[in-house]
This record gives structure tokens, C-alpha cells and sequence, in this order.
């Protein structure tokens, strides 16, 4: 399917077909809580730990600081870190330690999904269900998501990394402007274009560049948190289902394409994916620097650790991710 070929004035109709055709609902089982994480297995690992050639690394976070993208939608704001002991106490002897000894403490304080992170699969219901059909009300309560919280997957999302770079394919200067659709079709010409290391299979973890981050760094954040930004169209669902991925990010706020490709619709490939597919989403990733070397040697494969931080219950969590080429 072409985004054109998409009836903007239907999305719940849209949203609905399309989580009939991808729904792996019971497909390991009605008590899963791993969902694509089934798919990048112990074997996986092993290939990946081969991706290792030159042993160069590459963080694929952003910081976690006061300068950061958010703007206090639904109440994310930036992280707030706080000195609780610092150098100046150590030099005025206030800390009360005996022998000379000082140190630092601090603190710090922030939405789990500020910055560079996972969605976890307790993250987004459609029409009350969650992942493998659950009610929602069941999973996600007031004391946090008691069945699919982030911890379940803290030790999983280790495997073999793709970055597909499609900014520097089809953007101006490496950079998609703001609204672009990214469809199978731009997809599969950047793995054309990037060559055999770009395949793309099953229990792989996807890293979509689109450069919105590289443009933000330049001219501000703007509207990055929450505004027009290049993503995925709706139409990759099919594309996302059969390609067997474990999990995909960009280097945007929100994944997928905004506006989105309806007239009144938010995030609705987030309710097919996530509940779904089951499928996990990154967002906020800093792929930069390892597509500048991906780009030099034209290996666009290595090994990804990308450890949410195990934070019981969660549904969301900051993490950094680690590219070994």
C-alpha cells in the first residue's frame, strides 16, 4: 500500500484492517510478555558478537540534561539534575566524614521517556487492549505495568544492529524534511543503495536515520518534541510484520511521520505496532557519528546493546544504546 492509496478520513478503519492482517496476538503463547523480543535469540547474539571488526564504539544517545527537546507536553519536561554533596562541602570540612575524605551525591529527576528510549509494551492500547489482547486495565494500573513492565526485556535487547540511512539516500544534505513519509519503498532502496550489510531479517534491531536530530542540533529544537517530523508511514505496518525485526528506532521524537496521514488521527501506527505486533520502538536515538563511519567503509551492520534501564513496572525507559562496528 501507497500512502496516497490511504483513506484520510478513515483511520480507525485503516487501523483496524491493518492490526487484523499483523497481529501476532497468541503466536508465543497467551502469556508472552516479550513479543518481538521472541525473535532475537541466543543465536542472533552469537552472529552479532561476529559484527565486531575494527572494535570501534558508538553511544546512540542523546544527553540527559536541561537542554534537552522537551516542552512540557502531557507534562515531559527535561531532566532536572541536583547536587545533593558536592567539592565546595568536601573544602569546608561539612560533611562530617572523619580523615579528609569528601565526595559527591546527586540527584536526578525526569520523565522516563525525556530523552532516548524504549516503548515498552505497556505503552499504547488499542481500544483498551494491550499487547497479546489484554485489557489494559489489567496490565497498567497506578502501581505501574505489572505484566509487560520494561524489566522483562532488561537482559534481551543485545543483537545484531541495521543502520538504514535514509536521510543521507533521499534527504537534502542527509537531512528529510519534516513531513516526509518514509514507505517500503524508500526502506528496501536504502538497503539497495547501502549494500549486502544492510539486509534486513529476522530478530534484528533496526536504526532508522532520518537526519530531524542533525537539523535540530543546528537550528534549535523548535518543534522536535511533538511537531512535523520525517518517519515512517502508516503503510510500512506490513513491511514492520514480515520482515520479523525484534525492534526499530530513529532519530526522531515520535517514530513515525507527522503530521500523521490522517486528517484526525494521532500516533495510529503506534496502536498497531506496539499492541499488536508487539513490537518495540526507539525514540530519540543519536545515530550520527556511527552513520558518518557506516558511510566511510560502507558497513552498515554491527553489534547493538541497547539494556532499557530496569526500572520494575515501567512502560517506557531511558537507555544507551551502544554500537561495537
Amino acid at each position: 500500500m501507497r500512502p496516497e492509496d490511504l483513506d484520510r478520513t478513515d483511520p480507525e478503519g485503516a487501523i483496524a484492517k491493518a492490526a487484523a492482517r499483523v497481529s501476532n496476538w497468541g503466536r508465543w503463547g497467551p502469556d508472552d510478555v516479550l513479543g518481538t523480543m521472541n525473535l532475537l535469540d541466543d543465536a542472533k547474539r552469537r552472529e552479532a558478537a561476529a559484527l565486531v571488526r575494527t572494535g570501534a564504539s558508538y553511544s546512540l544517545s542523546q544527553s540527559f540534561d536541561m537542554d534537552g527537546p522537551q516542552r512540557g507536553w502531557r507534562r515531559r519536561t527535561n531532566p532536572v539534575h541536583t547536587m545533593l554533596d558536592t567539592g565546595c562541602d568536601a573544602a569546608a570540612g561539612v560533611q562530617g566524614f572523619p580523615h579528609g575524605i569528601g565526595g559527591a551525591d546527586d540527584v536526578i529527576a525526569m520523565p522516563l521517556q525525556c530523552s532516548t528510549q524504549w516503548d515498552g509494551l505497556g505503552h499504547i492500547f488499542d481500544h483498551g487492549r494491550a499487547w497479546n489482547g489484554r485489557p489494559a486495565e489489567q496490565v497498567v494500573t497506578s502501581l505501574g505495568d505489572a505484566v509487560t513492565g520494561i524489566e522483562t526485556v532488561a537482559d534481551r535487547i543485545a543483537g545484531r544492529g541495521v543502520l538504514l540511512d535514509v536521510g543521507r539516500t533521499f534527504g537534502e544534505d542527509g537531512e528529510l524534511p519534516d513531513g516526509f513519509a518514509i514507505t517500503e519503498e524508500h526502506l528496501e532502496a536504502t538497503i539497495a543503495a547501502q549494500g549486502p550489510t544492510s539486509a534486513v531479517g529476522r530478530g534484528d534491531i533496526v536504526v532508522v536515520r532520518t537526519g530531524q536530530l542533525t537539523r535540530a542540533r543546528r537550528e534549535g529544537w523548535g518543534e522536535y518534541a511533538g511537531g512535523s517530523a520525517p518517519g515512517l508511514s502508516f503503510t510500512t505496518v506490513d513491511w514492520l510484520h514480515r520482515t520479523e525485526i525484534a525492534a526499530i528506532a530513529t532519530d526522531t521524537w515520535g517514530f513515525e511521520v507527522r503530521p500523521n496521514e490522517f486528517d484526525d488521527a494521532f500516533q495510529p501506527l503506534h496502536q498497531v505496532v506496539i499492541p499488536h505486533i508487539g513490537l518495540f520502538i526507539g525514540e530519540m536515538w543519536d545515530p550520527d557519528a556511527l552513520a558518518g563511519a557506516c558511510a566511510a567503509d560502507g558497513n552498515h551492520d554491527f553489534l547493538l546493546t541497547a539494556a532499557p534501564l530496569k526500572i520494575t513496572g515501567a512502560v517506557g525507559a531511558p537507555v544507551n544504546p551502544v554500537a561495537v562496528r
